[in-house]
Formats: C-alpha cells, structure tokens, sequence
C-alpha cells in the first residue's frame, strides 16, 4: 500500500533539501517514491512556488493534473482557470478516496505559510530507521497522512527529535 504523507518545513527551502535526501534514499532502495510535488513559499511572496518532482520519480503516479488541483484547491492557485472548476466537482470524490478532503485542505493551508514548505510524496517500502536516520536535522513536521491512527503514532514517534 502507498502511502501518502505531507511534511512541513520552517524554512522555504526546507522541502527541496528533503527532495535531495529522498533523491539519496530511492537510489539505495531504502524507499520507493511513486510520485512527489513540493511547496516553497519564500517570506514575502504573495504565492508559493509548486513543482512535481519529475526528476525524481518520472511519470508520476499520480500525475501533473492532480497535484495542479489540489495546490489549486490548498492555495487558490489559478491553474486551468474555469476548467479546474469544472473539474472539481468530478475529482473531488476521488481526492476523498485517498484521504483528501475539506480537513486536509484546510489544515495544509494553515500551516503552510510565507517562509516555510512542504513536500507531498507517495511512498512505500519505507526502511523507516534508515529514512529517519537520513533526514536527522532537517525537522520535519508531518502534518498530513492517509496511515492509520497507530501507524501515523509509529511516523510521528520515529521522527520525533
């Protein structure tokens, strides 16, 4: 099963120095990243900058479409214009099916604020004392996952400093 987990940065470009630690962990196969996007929003700026991480995983499995509407849904970012409204209706019942609803949103949109990030990934296969180990020091916050609640504990206590 994949999971699906959002952490929080304090610093705007805490999400992309994640993405390198990830970048290190896939290629030793201590985790495998089916898709992934990051948030930066430098102090200052009226919006935050988004980017899929093609680089990392190629094609996404879940694809550019899909991270443009929900940054569109968290951020009010205008991607497709009246497409996305269009959309949104029909896609929504399935951002349900993983986890994502009215909650999430909301909760991504309180905590990611001008000068901090995020970095949204799709993972399984975690070698967690490895992956734990990997990111010592860079504090990240989970703030979003579809895990259960004794899983999501398990997450949050092995990352905890």
């Amino acid at each position: 099963m994949a999971t699906l987990t959002v952490w929080k940065f304090d610093s705007a470009n805490g999400a992309d120095d994640a993405v390198n630690t990830l970048q290190d962990l896939a290629k030793q196969q201590l985790i495998t990243v089916h898709d992934a996007a990051t948030v930066s929003w430098p102090s200052g700026a009226k919006k935050p900058k988004t980017r899929q991480l093609n680089n990392l995983v190629g094609v996404g499995a879940l694809g550019g479409m899909f991270w443009g509407l929900l940054f569109g849904l968290i951020f009010f970012i205008p991607l497709l214009g009246a497409a996305i409204g269009a959309a949104a209706g029909a896609i929504g019942g399935a951002l349900t099916d993983v986890g994502i609803d009215d909650d999430f949103i909301k909760k991504i949109r309180d905590q990611v604020t001008p000068g901090t990030s995020a970095l949204f990934v799709l993972t399984s296969d975690a070698v967690l004392d490895k992956v734990h180990g990997a990111f010592e020091g860079q504090h990240p916050e989970l703030i979003s996952t579809n895990l259960s609640q004794e899983q999501e504990d398990a997450l949050r206590a092995a990352f905890a400093d």
